[in-house]
């Protein structure tokens, strides 16, 4: 079965620190592009950060950039995102969603595999 399963997500005080994991089970991550997506109640999916199959190569979304990184260990089939200096804005549910091959645009409809999601909360 391919899966998906984030982790790493919690509340967190304004100024803190996460890391999340995304592992995949079933498949291996290298040869698909990841990213991560976040959706806080009321709002759209939006793309947070994306990153090629070789990990060279990075996409942030504005309001993220400085304070998060993305990563992956394709030897440990699982990709990182590291989240500093959190804002109550960054409040959301997390997600991450592969797209094998090339990546075109960081964007929910560009991307197939989904996982659950985990919920990252920023407040004091």
């Amino acid at each position: 079965q391919l899966q998906l399963v984030e982790s790493g997500g919690g509340l967190v005080q304004p100024g803190g620190f996460l890391r999340l994991s995304c592992a995949a089970s079933g498949f291996t991550l290298d040869s698909y592009a990841i990213g991560w997506f976040r959706q806080a109640p009321g709002n759209e999916r939006d793309g947070v950060s994306c990153i090629i199959v070789s990990g060279g190569s990075t996409a942030y979304t504005n309001s993220v950039k400085g304070r998060f990184t993305i990563s992956r260990n394709n030897a440990k089939n699982t990709v990182y995102l590291q989240m500093k200096t959190l804002k109550p804005e960054d409040t959301a549910v997390y997600y991450c969603a592969t797209k094998f091959g090339l990546l075109g645009l960081c964007v929910p409809g560009e991307f197939g595999s989904w996982g659950q999601g985990t919920q990252v909360t920023v407040s004091s």
